[in-house]
């Protein structure tokens, strides 16, 4: 029996519009700022990324402290939706996740307003679910959280 896909979505919503949102996206890996103690403690810290991102299928590859990820570009329309799977996945994530990709929606809720979706989609093999899944949950929001909040700041630069 094949493991059940999770998806995680955390929203946010910036005071710019889509397509000023859209220009600020970015990979976990490629955000400046070090992460925040409990992504560190709980997650792999990255380091860089290489490769393209901008077409659909340009991979890039996340390098971090003690591994990495390939992720492929699977579709784009600009300002609403940018979506990507891993394609490998040489880097250990919370006793065995297998990250398999994910995506922002972008949706403009009012003039100059954005509300932002961020999904992760993984494979946990951590059971019981029932026990382990809001574990991951908190774990896949606070790293959202922080891209996102990642994504704001840099409009105010």
């Amino acid at each position: 029996m094949e493991p059940e896909t999770t998806s995680i979505l955390t929203q946010m919503t910036f005071a710019a519009s889509p397509e000023q949102v859209w220009k600020r996206l970015m990979f976990y890996e490629q955000i400046e700022e070090r992460p925040p103690l409990a992504l560190r403690l709980l997650l792999p810290v990255p380091t860089r990324t290489e490769g393209r991102k901008s077409q659909v299928g340009d991979e890039a590859k996340c390098i971090y402290d003690c591994g990495h990820l390939i992720k492929r570009v699977t579709e784009i329309e600009v300002g609403r939706r940018y979506g990507f799977e891993v394609v490998e996945q040489a880097l250990e994530v919370g006793g065995g996740i297998r990250l398999a990709g994910g995506a922002y929606m972008l949706r403009e809720i009012d003039r100059g307003r954005t509300e932002v979706t961020l999904a992760t989609r993984y494979v946990s093999p951590r059971r019981p679910r029932w026990l382990w899944k809001p574990i991951e949950a908190a774990v896949c929001h606070t790293l959202h959280r922080h891209i996102l909040g990642a994504m704001r700041r840099d409009g105010t630069r």
